[in-house]
């Protein structure tokens, strides 16, 4: 018995892997310390871009590489890994993508699957934990076939659940090495070679079927999962008499597979989360389209209803937007966070505030932040502002992404002031250590201010912003403090 976290570890193991890199964000984040804490080598990364790059390098001499990262950071490495597909590669990657669906701990809820399609990668989605295991360790083996990256979709459920996991004899890394002969194609010619070679093995394994399971009952009605939510339709289907085919890899999909099933029952329903990724690529079937399940994360009660409803060809959806004031709380900093007088000092300003993710973000809905949209873009945001634009970053956000924005305002001599807030952590995804990047910008930018948070109050703050926006050019404010020991962020009740 383990929990889906514990599998991946021993299917890393098993599988020989020399490069484990990792950007913390939940849910991953327990995931790479457990790497870390037992996988010789395994690191943090500035981001998740040179994660995977660093990665490509290492399979290039045969080296069997990891990337861990949660969903939003397939964004950041999404253009080394759709080229790497037609470019070739050596040695297998694994890209272990953490979703969160219903955003409990991120700005959205994006569905890594999407990135099959885009990247034209394999996709496993895994339900249990032997699959996870099964998952990687497949992954890696189908990786060097096809010479492609894939990915392995995970969320905060299925990596806490435990199951029983068998390890098996993993067959041994060829060691393959990137093969230049690639080179001997145009860029059209390579992507032309990928449809004839690749693309179809990959299909050849979807059709196999070893990461699905199927059990046909005499009912009608039949229900189609993948991931997580597969172990939720198990609670249902044998009580209701409902066939079930549960998928583990869901790009590209088993379309002979999925074919006869279908044509073996009336009624077809779609569970999955978070987008009707599956529903889209086959015709006559229920799920989020026909309004009988939400967008977004779906618990058993959603599916119960849904299969009380399968008779009806649309359903009136009648699922919620949650509001903060409905939720009743909203989440705040730390008691006892140094920067808050800061915040104050903003908030008393009549200024247009980029802020980025982190606790920056969490002063959105007082009216402090205006913007904040993803990791390191606040600096770029506050570009577009008229006047002196005003940038709220973390010191792991300006190492994750912000610098560029930086250069771009001294090459263009734009009007920029912008504020690090320096605690020297991730401080959101478990308190990973930071950059700290002071010389890096003091050889940039002549303005570099830096303040101790500990001796500054809301008038001290509030002096500072009005003299920078008085100045013309690239104005950079470093603001040192540490985190309260042991700080965890509050949910204040709404009256």
């Amino acid at each position: 018995m383990m929990r889906g976290r514990d599998a991946i570890v021993w299917a890393v193991a098993d599988s020989s892997v020399g490069r484990v890199v990792g950007v913390p964000g939940y849910p991953v984040t327990g995931i790479m310390e457990d790497l870390i804490e037992r996988t010789v080598g395994a690191r943090w990364c500035v981001n998740e871009k040179v994660a995977f790059e660093s990665c490509i390098g290492a399979s290039s001499e045969g080296g069997r590489g990891l990337v861990v990262t949660k969903h939003v950071g397939l964004n950041i490495l999404a253009d080394p890994l759709i080229t790497s597909v037609t470019h070739t590669i050596g040695a297998g990657i694994v890209l272990l993508a953490g979703d969160d669906p219903g955003a409990k701990r991120s700005q959205n809820e994006q569905d890594s699957r999407l990135y099959g399609v885009l990247a034209e990668v394999p996709v496993f989605d895994p339900s249990t934990p032997q699959q996870v295991y099964d998952a990687i360790v497949e992954g890696y083996a189908l990786s060097e076939r096809i010479r492609t990256p894939v990915i392995v979709r995970v969320t905060e459920r299925l990596v806490s659940m435990e199951g029983e996991v068998e390890r098996r004899r993993v067959e041994a890394s060829r060691g393959q090495v990137f093969d230049s002969s690639i080179w001997q194609y145009t860029f059209a010619g390579k992507h032309q070679l990928f449809h004839e070679t690749a693309a179809r093995e990959a299909i050849e394994y979807a059709e196999g079927g070893s990461m699905s399971r199927v059990e046909i009952l005499d009912g009608r009605v039949g229900v189609i999962s993948s991931g997580y939510l597969s172990n939720l339709v198990d609670e249902l289907a044998m009580k209701d008499g409902v066939s079930h085919l549960a998928l583990g890899l869901v790009y590209p999909l088993p379309l002979g597979v999925i074919g006869d099933f279908i044509e073996r029952h009336e009624r077809v329903l779609v569970v999955e989360e978070t987008e009707p990724f599956i529903e889209d690529q086959i015709n006559g079937v229920l799920g989020k389209r026909t309004g009988h399940l939400p967008h977004g994360r779906v618990e058993v009660e959603h599916i119960r209803a849904a299969l009380e409803r399968i008779e009806d060809d649309r359903v009136e959806a009648t699922f919620r937007q949650e509001r903060i004031d409905e939720r009743g709380y909203r989440i705040h900093p730390c008691e006892g966070c140094p920067f808050t007088p800061f915040y104050e000092a903003l908030d008393a300003l009549d200024l247009m505030v980029a802020g980025d993710v982190g606790c920056s973000v969490l002063m959105a809905p007082l009216g402090t932040v205006d913007v904040a949209v993803s990791l390191g873009s606040s600096i770029g945001v506050a570009l577009g502002f008229n006047g002196k634009g005003v940038a709220v970053i973390g010191d792991f956000g300006l190492a994750h992404s912000g610098l560029q924005a930086i250069i771009d305002a001294l090459e263009s001599d734009e009007d920029l002031l912008v504020f690090v807030i320096q605690n020297h952590v991730a401080a959101m995804t478990g308190g990973q250590p930071a950059v700290d990047l002071r010389r890096v910008v003091s050889c940039m930018v002549e303005d570099v201010t830096v303040v101790e948070a500990e001796k500054m109050d809301k008038e001290a703050y509030r002096r500072i912003i009005n003299e920078k926006l008085e100045e013309n050019g690239v104005s950079i404010v470093f603001i040192e403090g540490r985190c309260p020991e042991g700080a965890e962020f509050q949910k204040i009740r709404l009256s």
